[in-house]
């Protein structure tokens, strides 16, 4: 490498200076006080674990997002967390006993091997939120509306879209497709990809008329609230869990849009973002100025099973990062106030007392540079210390 690149950093990490990073701190002291107050207390899970305990049940999918390195005391491979969820739910599974619900929250740092898009960061830091112990859609409710007031609270939610699916809907018609492993993969990549073309050329091949017509629709049904309704006839004659998958999500709709009237919500019923862990209601937060989802969740109830403790689970995480860069407030940066040098006992307790009222003094230092961001100085007049303009 040479010497002029040795101070990159990496493909895709990023660093945050001032005075963004300071906006990133004021947020986060902002969100997790919304969580406390909400009764989720705060957990602080390692950076890094067993790489084991890190891709057990819904940790599998993050096997080629993990970094992985060996502990040089004991020979084990270790893994860099690619994602916080797994780790909270070994922490509800084996360091706390609670029967009932459990309102756990978190903060920190993940590292992830590529980019969820091009442009993506490698190291966001994630915040968020899971509610175990609670399969009714009242928790689903809470852990959506937790979502919405956080995006709230950091001023992230001009022109919100909430988008939901439930992949009990897809579960259910590849119960009485009769498709392969191989041909359900294929159709899964068809929808993720919105590839209508090249779904009415598999659909074809299908010899089950009615079959054909319910894989053909799904990825059709998108839309309003309105959509359901349709989808229901739709799929009239699907097994009881599509049924009552769609029944599920008018239900849950009629509950945010009395809590939130404003909310645009929207429906796709083929979505299956974390289909591999994901057992019921998934849902995405987006804004017209972001291309990808900016918060996002859903149920996952069988997350802590391999942990020796299957339990109800429902959460949602985001980027700060990201919601910092579209927050609407104003990056604002105090005022620094240049005290003089010296150890005089009056001037040092002025300083003292200008910090404790929450502002920002710099004692100059001897044979420095002039102090250039500050904008205010402290005088002695009169034999008071006085703050005064620069």
């Amino acid at each position: 490498m040479a010497l002029a690149d040795r101070w990159l950093l990496p493909d895709g990490v990023k660093e945050v200076l001032a005075p963004d990073a300071y906006h990133i701190e004021t947020l986060r002291r902002r969100v997790l006080d919304l969580y406390h107050h909400w009764g989720y207390d705060l957990v602080m899970p390692p950076l890094m674990e067993h790489l084991d305990s890190l891709l057990t049940g819904v940790g599998r999918d993050l096997d080629l997002n993990t970094f992985k390195l060996t502990d040089q005391l004991t020979g084990h491979t270790l893994g860099v967390r690619a994602d916080i969820t797994p780790q909270v739910a070994r922490i509800d599974a084996h360091r706390m006993d609670t029967q009932g619900a459990n309102r756990l929250s978190y903060c920190g740092s993940v590292l992830h091997t590529r980019s969820a898009e091009p442009l993506a960061s490698r190291n966001p830091m994630q915040i968020g939120a899971e509610l175990y112990g609670h399969a009714g859609i009242e928790s689903e409710i809470e852990v959506i509306s937790l979502m919405l007031e956080t995006l709230a609270v950091v001023k992230a939610n001009t022109e919100l879209s909430l988008d939901l699916g439930h992949v009990d809907i897809f579960r259910g018609l590849m119960q009485v497709a009769g498709l392969s492993d191989a041909q359900q993969d294929e159709y899964r990549d068809i929808l993720a990809r919105k590839a209508l073309p090249e779904l009415d050329l598999f659909v074809a091949q299908i010899a089950d008329e009615q079959v054909r017509h319910w894989l053909g629709r799904l990825p059709r049904l998108t839309g309003g609230v309105e959509m359901l309704e349709s989808a229901r006839q739709v799929l009239s004659g699907a097994p009881a869990s599509v049924s009552q998958a769609v029944l599920y999500l008018q239900q849950l709709a009629e509950q945010l849009q009395s809590r939130y009237p404003q909310l645009d919500l929207y429906f796709d019923l083929s979505e299956l973002r974390g289909y591999n862990y994901h057992t019921g209601v998934v849902f995405a937060a987006y804004v017209p100025t972001h291309g990808q989802a900016i918060a996002k969740g859903g149920r996952y109830d069988d997350i802590g099973r391999d942990f020796g403790r299957a339990r109800a689970a429902t959460g949602f995480s985001c980027d700060l990062k990201i919601l910092s860069e579209l927050s609407q407030e104003t990056v604002q940066t105090d005022a620094v106030v240049l005290a003089p040098a010296g150890d005089d006992a009056t001037l040092l307790q002025a300083i003292r007392d200008l910090r404790m009222q929450g502002q920002r003094v710099v004692q100059a230092l001897p044979g420095a540079a002039s102090e250039d961001g500050c904008s205010q100085q402290l005088l002695q007049r009169d034999g008071q210390w006085v703050v005064a303009q620069r």
